[in-house]
């Protein structure tokens, strides 16, 4: 006998800043609803889904305990959290031998314990078909990218039955819980050739068709990688080739190299990526001074924290993303770099304050895509920011002044936050991620011209920024809040405003200040 069960993360990981929110409500709404698609799928094929509250740890083993099952399987995790639930899980299952024996039939031997059996999965190229051992994967991204596409291959779906049954006769398979039930608020709510149009759309951040929007199915486990991969390989049999399909990148530091890449398989590999870097690195994922384990400052100011958190900063490209973050659980793939670069570079805020409260908010949460495209985003100066200086040769991606695609390939939080969740070069800086260029700045006047050139993104968003012209509405002087800080490069003054520019309150010399070395429990 077989026990397939559903492990719903119980959301409420140990934190260090932040406090469980309401707004993680409408992630736990979103769970809810997965689970119920779940059941009546599989209802369709003849089978249910029994629902229990309760830990995983005191669940199974008394499943296992009442209907005599040899085997468990669940899906293998990578971080620490996730990895000690196995742990207790098969810990009380070898308990359970002494046990057994009293009236239930089992087809082994009585001195063989309960199995947990742990499955891969949750990548679009499996751990095992690596070219390496995760515990030598490659600390920047291209030469994971480069080694994987040309060594491995990613394995084909398992065909969906049409009929699983029979079922176990359970009196009692449970219900899908309420919202309620689960101590959370009722949150409200907030056929078509996308794909085609994808690469241009990508970096987009107002409408429903700027991005796949596949990652909160792809973080709670209702949506395999492997089938977008497949389905992106209909796609392409059935319509032509276009650079949505493909984009080119040149490459010049001494030689010249000329890629094509799958745009959202380069995006589903950027997933795997950190996936497999949470187990080469485990912890170091969640501590200050993140996968380098840099000795940092940084300030963990409350009050200076909650204006970015609620959108208060007086920049209108900034408010605007955190505004649409906290009432939909959503952020853009730019908005997602762009606030993270405010609140590190400029604010000099603790990375870990922004991870926590992504981690609290977004409905597509994993904790390795997450927390892996923050240590990525958090960046201390350096000594010798002053001068300039280029990053390494592997860093070097075409034009280092100017952002993009070329500068995404290494650059982690280029990532399509529909899948899973480019810098400009004004400093040189030090990073706690992986990235090789460490110079991760956005100004925010360039990001707000590239990508909202008539103010309409941070107009919905800001209602009273909707009656300005629309050259005005990402720097409405006067017209808006006072900024709370100075940024460090650029100036919101191209609308000869220059009120915006000078009105700051720079924070970085007061705040709570604490050392990088101190190591997170996690």
């Amino acid at each position: 006998m077989m026990l397939s069960n559903l492990l719903v993360s119980n959301m409420r990981r140990r934190r260090k800043f932040i406090e469980l929110s309401s707004l993680a409500a409408m992630r736990a709404q979103f769970l809810i609803e997965c689970l119920a698609d779940l059941k009546k799928n599989l209802v369709k094929r003849g089978l249910n889904l029994l629902i229990q509250h309760g830990k995983p740890e005191e669940i199974l083993p008394s499943l296992v305990k009442a209907y005599g099952a040899h085997t468990v399987y669940a899906q293998k995790e990578t971080c620490s959290e996730e990895l000690n639930v196995e742990r207790l899980v098969n810990k009380r299952l070898q308990q359970l031998l002494p046990q057994l024996g009293n009236g239930v039939s089992r087809n082994q031997s009585s001195t063989q314990v309960t199995r947990l059996e742990l499955i891969w999965g949750s990548t679009m190229y499996h751990m095992d078909d690596l070219p390496f051992e995760c515990s030598c994967l490659p600390d920047v991204y291209t030469q994971f990218r480069k080694s994987v596409e040309s060594k491995s291959t990613i394995r084909g779906c398992i065909k969906m039955p049409s009929l699983f049954g029979p079922t176990l006769a359970i009196g009692d398979w449970g219900c899908v819980p309420a919202i309620n039930e689960l101590g959370f608020q009722q949150e409200k709510a907030v056929s078509r050739d996308l794909l085609r149009r994808y690469k241009d759309t990508r970096n987009g951040m107002l409408g429903p068709d700027y991005s796949t929007k596949f990652s909160p199915w792809l973080a709670s486990g209702s949506l395999s990688p492997r089938f977008i991969r497949d389905e992106v390989r209909r796609y392409e049999k059935e319509r032509q080739s276009n650079d949505s399909t493909y984009w080119s990148l040149s490459l010049s530091l001494s030689l010249s190299l000329s890629l094509s890449v799958h745009a959202i398989l380069f995006e589903l590999m950027w997933r795997d990526y950190f996936r497999f870097l949470s187990i080469k690195y485990g912890n170091s994922l969640f501590h200050p001074g993140g996968l380098r384990k840099t000795v940092q400052s940084w300030s963990q100011d409350q009050t200076m924290f909650e204006t970015w958190r609620d959108g208060r900063t007086g920049y209108p490209l900034i408010d605007a993303n955190m505004k649409e973050l906290s009432t939909t659980g959503f952020m853009s793939n730019r908005g997602r770099q762009i606030v993270c670069s405010f609140l590190v570079r400029d604010m000099r805020i603790d990375w870990q304050m922004g991870a926590e409260w992504f981690e609290t908010c977004l409905l597509d949460y994993d904790p390795c895509s997450n927390y892996g495209n923050w240590t990525y985003g958090a960046e201390e100066m350096s000594p010798t920011e002053e001068k300039d200086q280029l990053p390494g040769a592997e860093a070097a991606l075409g034009d280092m002044g100017e952002e993009g695609d070329q500068a995404e390939e290494d650059g982690g939080g280029g990532l399509d936050p529909g899948l899973c969740q480019a810098a400009e070069r004004d400093v040189h800086a030090i990073s706690v991620g992986n990235d090789p260029r460490e110079d991760r700045y956005f100004s925010i006047p360039k990001q707000a011209q590239n990508y909202d050139p008539k103010g309409e993104y941070v107009a919905y968003w800001l209602p009273e920024l909707q009656a300005l012209p629309s050259d005005k509405r990402n720097f409405p002087g006067q017209s808006y809040i006072k900024p709370v800080v100075a940024l460090k490069h650029g100036n919101t003054n191209k609308s000869s405003d220059k009120s915006t520019a000078s009105a700051t309150r720079n924070h970085q010399a007061g705040g709570k200040q604490v050392e990088g070395s101190k190591r997170r429990t996690r």
